[in-house]
Order: C-alpha cells, then structure tokens, then sequence
C-alpha cells in the first residue's frame, strides 16, 4: 500500500508586491499533487521568513499574520481530515473546492442514488410499475460493488461519475454479473435517468452520458411454434404429474398469449362472462400495468377447469400451479427432448407463439396489441412473425385478384 503523503506550506506572490506589501498563498500537497490558494492576508516582503513559512519581527502585524497563518494550516487540517472520514480521497483539489465554496453542499454518488430509489418506489402503480422501481434498486446494489471493487471507497462524489467510471461499470456488469450486452444497456438506462435527474437539480454541471452512447444491439429472432408442433406437444403424455402441469401452463400461454409474471399472478377475479355467455380474461400485465384483454378458447378454458381443485392452487389463491420461471424453463427443456422438438422451449416462446398464430389466422394487429397488452403496435410487431403459409397465401389471393381470368401470354 502507498503512503500518503500530506504537507501545507506557505510563500509570497511577489509580483503582485504593493507597496512593500506582498499576498500570502498557501501551497496544499496531497499525493505529489498540489494547488495553490489565497489566504487572503499579506505581509512586509522584508519580514517574511522563507525557510519558517512566517512573519518575522515583534510587531502586531506580524503576530497578527502567524496567528492568520497558524489558523488557516488548521483549517485545512481539519478539511482533510473530515474528507477522509467521509470517504473522500481528500486531494489538494476536493480540499480547495471546500475552502472556497464553505457552504457548498457535496452530493454523493450511492447517498443520492438510494434517496432517488425510494422516490421512485412512491411512484409505483402511479407512474411505473414495482418491476421498474425494482431496476433502480438493483443498480444501487450494483453501484455498491463496483464502485467498493475497482475504486476502493464506499461511495464517491457525483463529480467523480465520469466516462471512464461509466465504461468500467459496464465492463462489470458483463464481467463479474454475466449481463448481456443489452441486459447492461438496461442497467446503464437507469442510471441515466438518475444523472438527469441530479442535473435538472443543479447537483452537477456536465452530464457524464453524453459522449456515452447507449445503443441496444438487435436480438436474435424468438422461437415460436407451428401449429403441427402444438398439436405434437398437447398430445403426447408426459410421464409425471410434474412435466404435465407446466406443458399445460405453456399450452395456456400459447393460446392467451400471457407472459410469465402474468400467468403466474392469474386470479379468479381477472376471469369474467359477458352477456353472451362468453368467458373473458381481462388482466392489468405486471411488467406495464396496460389491460390485457383476451377471450378464452375451449382448450384454456379446459386447462383452468383441470386445475379449479388443485389444492396447491386454493392454498394460494391463483389459478394455475406456476413454478418458478427458471424451474419452468428447466422443465420446458425436458418436454422439448421428450417430444422431439428441436427448438429452445421457454416461458416467452408460448406469447411469441401465440402472435405468430393471431397474424397467421387473420387477427389484425391492432386486435393483436390489445390482447397482448401492448401500448401501441409497434411493440406488437416484434413478436408477430409471417410463416411461409401465410405469406404462400396472402400471395395466391393477389394473384387471383390480379387475374381474374385467363391470361394470354405475349411474343411467344
């Protein structure tokens, strides 16, 4: 470990002598780095001892000077030493800032951070959803490590967050956390919002993020189903109580189109019969708060009439068995192998495969949106994909709307 090295001297800026009279300036060292600041007092230049850093003589003046002299040393003792406690590495620059700007509040980093958190866990169910308030809260506990890891301080000043500690910060959420390139961007994302938020308060004057480009990379395309390999997975039986419960929670999703946080949280006040006798799902989504509106084919409603006496589900008010999401994809995998599809089965393939269903039997897109509980239909777009049957048809009726009748052949 490097020794710290700390000294304050004194001297004279004797260019600006004035009538005999010259500026007294103190030279704060920390480190091999140093600043100089006005002391705002002045001496006689024929009374300043140079190898003492003092006044010499007996006069009022010159005790008057020492006294200034020997109080402001303490002062800037007593700044470093504060600074240390806080946390801060207290360089001759931090100290200098605080000698001239005394009342200046500092604001730090993770201190700000968590006091930002709890302001946006108040905005839950008004303005974002508990998922959202709970990506703030795992960037602060990100923050934590990253910043006790690579800069050996538990928190650091705002002014500190600069480029370079926003690149190693990404770096370490796909290093030491395993986060996929647009995982991190998600993360970073937060944080931005936090910065422009400390900026808009006048916290800080430059905004880190703005040679910082946060671009998402396009994802591979989702994996979906074909209506052949639903039929392959209903039918075949499943050799245990536990496989049958999640290929039946998976087959529910591929016919509503819920996502997992959605199917998982399904409760028998979110099922409702209209006039007509037609059974309705009508589900605020967890990750978005938008109404989820969704009629129910036979086969769901089969699935939730298999479950209304699982004790399981009683016991804890919902309406499907749902395991965990990891243990449900560990369990896709197994049905996968034992129906002999060779595809990547996960909680998110069934609403894919539900899209690509709806587009391919006609449902228009807006429809679509709202069933799957979509804002606006671009988001919709992303998940419905055209099959080559659909494409295959939709180009065999232009062909017919095209020609209608026979089509003579010219120059043969």
């Amino acid at each position: 470990m490097n020794r710290r090295t700390f000294y304050i001297s004194f001297f004279l800026r004797r260019v600006r002598t004035s009538k005999g009279m010259a500026p007294i300036l103190a030279r704060i060292s920390v480190n091999g780095i140093s600043r100089e600041v006005y002391t705002q007092c002045r001496t006689a230049v024929d009374k300043w001892d140079k190898a003492k850093d003092r006044a010499t003589g007996r006069d009022k003046l010159a005790y008057e000077v020492n006294a200034y002299i020997d109080d402001f040393r303490a002062k800037v003792v007593e700044i470093y030493r504060t600074m240390q406690a806080e946390g801060f590495e207290g360089n001759a620059i931090e100290i200098k800032e605080r000698l001239q700007s005394p009342g200046k509040q500092v604001r730090i980093l993770l201190a700000e951070l968590t006091l930002y958190c709890e302001k946006r866990q108040k905005e839950v169910g008004v303005r974002i959803t508990q998922l959202t308030s709970n990506k703030y809260y795992r960037l602060c506990r990100y923050l934590h490590e990253y910043t006790r890891q690579e800069y050996r301080k538990e928190d650091i000043r705002l002014t500190e967050v600069t480029y370079g500690y926003l690149d190693g910060f990404n770096t370490f959420l796909q290093t030491a956390h395993r986060c996929h390139h647009n995982g991190a961007v998600n993360i970073l994302d937060c944080l931005r919002n936090f910065i422009l938020y400390c900026l808009r308060n006048e916290w800080i004057e430059k905004n880190p993020f703005k040679s910082y480009k946060l671009k998402e990379v396009a994802p591979p395309p989702k994996e979906h189903l074909t209506k052949r390999e639903i039929e392959t997975l209903i039918a075949k039986p499943m050799p245990g109580l536990r496989l049958e419960n999640v290929r039946d929670i998976f087959v529910f999703c591929c016919f509503t189109g819920l996502a997992f946080a959605d199917v998982k949280e399904l409760r028998p006040e979110h099922i409702t019969t209209d006039e007509q006798g037609n059974t309705w799902l009508r589900k605020p989504r967890e990750k978005t708060s938008v109404l989820s509106v969704v009629p129910l084919l036979r086969l769901p409603l089969a699935i939730l009439q298999k479950y209304a006496f699982d004790p399981n589900c009683k016991q804890s008010g919902r309406l499907l068995p749902v395991p965990s999401n990891q243990k449900m994809n560990a369990y896709m995998t197994e049905i996968a192998t034992i129906c002999g599809l060779n595809k990547k089965l996960t909680t998110h393939c069934a609403r894919h495969t539900f899209a690509c269903l709806a587009v391919e039997y006609g449902i228009p897109i807006d429809v679509l949106a709202k069933i799957l509980g979509h804002s606006n239909t671009n988001m919709t777009r992303h998940y419905a994909k055209f099959s080559e049957q659909l494409i295959g048809r939709e180009m065999r009726k232009m062909n017919e709307q095209m020609f209608s009748g026979d089509v003579l052949l010219l120059n043969q």
